[in-house]
């Protein structure tokens, strides 16, 4: 247990850590070909911001794989939309969506 006490004039703080914390999940290295397009990007991107490059790979990665998730989450939702819908409109409108979603414009 970690006790940190704080003396600041007239005001006193106790913060205490109970030792529980979150530990950081595994890293696996891994070797990636990037195009040189890319690598620079990356690397301007990462100055930027002032991160590594690797640690801006990483939330690249993260934001793409959330990206691709919510995509999916948004065509079951068209499709449970679709499979309920009774108007003819309706579903057309609705099946030309899903086409667009699937096989683009």
């Amino acid at each position: 247990m970690l006790w940190l006490y704080c003396c600041n004039s007239d005001k006193h703080t106790n913060v205490v850590h109970n030792g529980v914390m979150r530990t950081a999940s595994k890293t696996v290295r891994q070797s990636v070909s990037l195009p040189s397009t890319v690598a620079t990007q990356v690397r301007n991107l990462a100055k930027a911001r002032r991160l590594s490059a690797n640690r801006m790979l990483v939330e690249l990665i993260e934001n793409g794989m959330e990206a691709e998730k919510r995509k999916q989450r948004e065509f079951f939702d068209l499709a449970e939309r679709f499979r309920s819908a009774t108007d003819p409109k309706e579903i057309k409108r609705l099946g030309d969506q899903m086409g667009r979603m699937v096989f683009g414009d």
